[in-house]
């Protein structure tokens, strides 16, 4: 959770291949076919970027991925040539919520600032009424946010990269309509890829063995917390 140094790793949770001996595609037309049937499927909050990752020092050549990201879960896409043969990978990871010391630093001197010029301008008594008043709306709206319809704050604050890991390790409720989300975002996106790989070596009259699987896809990441199962949820609204 918390951290001081070096950046945020990703930590690859499920990784699965499959190589294709004496095949060959586009790379690009792969992953423009992948994008074009994601963004039909409208997932909610999915990003989708091209990466490049060397392939081996920092002066090596290059291989391009595709990328989909949501929230904090990541799905790395590879389609290339091995030889004569061809091989897909995708990995799935997480980059995890740690909260850095200059994060922390940055927030308590902007606390701070604030509570100063209020208390300069409103005096000591009207001043302290107005910072608690004020305290607790914040922490009500950001407990809050995608249940109060503010679903473009939500992912703002996620995205921040002072407050987001602090929102979400302290403030960002954890629901089972969140739990169930991110389990509907991995499976989409697996059955996705793995059908597009079935399909254009299917369509060169090549059949597909199987896919080689390591680190079972949501074993650990995704059983219901023990949060969960201890407090009494209430019914979710559907925007929430």
């Amino acid at each position: 959770m918390f951290g001081f140094f070096g950046a945020k790793k990703a930590d690859v949770i499920e990784h699965w291949y499959a190589l294709v001996p004496d095949f060959s595609i586009s790379t690009r037309e792969f992953y423009a076919d992948i994008e074009k049937q994601l963004k039909e499927r409208q997932v909610p909050g999915l990003d989708i970027a091209y990466v490049d990752f060397a392939e081996g020092g920092v002066l090596s050549a290059k291989r391009e991925y595709l990328r989909m990201t949501r929230e904090r879960l990541v799905f790395d896409i590879c389609a290339a040539p091995f030889g004569t043969a061809f091989f897909f990978s995708c990995r799935f990871a997480q980059i995890p919520t740690i909260i850095r010391l200059w994060q922390l630093l940055v927030v308590i001197i902007g606390t701070f600032l604030a509570t100063t010029l209020v208390l300069r301008f409103a005096g000591l008594i009207l001043g302290g009424l107005l910072l608690l008043a004020g305290m607790g709306f914040l922490i009500y709206l950001l407990r809050n946010a995608v249940a109060l319809g503010l679903k473009d704050l939500d992912a703002t604050l996620i995205k921040s990269p002072v407050f987001g890991p602090i929102y979400e390790n302290w403030f960002r409720k954890e629901t089972y309509y969140r739990h169930d989300t991110r389990l509907m975002y991995c499976d989409t996106i697996n059955s996705v890829v793995k059908a597009k790989v079935e399909e254009v070596t299917g369509a060169k009259g090549i059949k597909l063995v199987r896919f080689m699987e390591h680190s079972p896809i949501l074993s650990e990441l995704y059983k219901v917390s023990e949060h969960l199962n201890n407090q009494n949820i209430q019914p979710l609204k559907h925007n929430e």
